[in-house]
This record gives C-alpha cells, structure tokens and sequence, in this order.
C-alpha cells in the first residue's frame, strides 16, 4: 500500500482506542521509545496519550506529514 498523507490518516482514525509503538526522532541521533493509546484524529494532527514509568500520564500531538518523513514510526498493536 502506498503511503500517503490520506492513507496515513485513514489507518490512525481505523486505530483511535488502540495501542501503539511510537518511536519518534527528536534529531542529534535521539530516538525516543514509547508506547501510547492513540486518543484522536484532527485534520492536520493525531493525539496520543502516553504512560511513562512513574504514572505520569501525558497526551502528545504528531502531524500526519511527520509519519509519512518517517519522523515518527508508528506500530500498531
């Protein structure tokens, strides 16, 4: 399936409720690791909301565009 900016959001809204692997690239050779539950869908971004080790819960935003650069690599669970 070829990846686009529509087919990408076509599978975070099929996923909204479901978990997720997230590895996102913050630059300078930084990947960070996480594993969330997408929240929801907007036009030009998707929420996901994020447990950390130490019961700190916090939802982050990725645009579409940034998973069609490979900026964030999502894996569906």
């Amino acid at each position: 399936m070829e990846n686009t900016v529509d087919n990408i959001k076509l599978q975070v809204k099929n996923n909204i409720g479901n978990e997720v692997i997230l590895k996102a690239d913050q630059g300078r050779k930084k990947i960070v690791t996480e594993k969330g539950t997408i929240v929801n869908a907007f036009p030009s971004v998707f929420t996901v909301k994020i447990n950390n080790d130490f019961d700190v819960e916090r939802t982050v935003s990725y645009s579409y565009s940034d998973v069609l650069t490979s900026a964030v690599k999502l894996k569906f669970c």
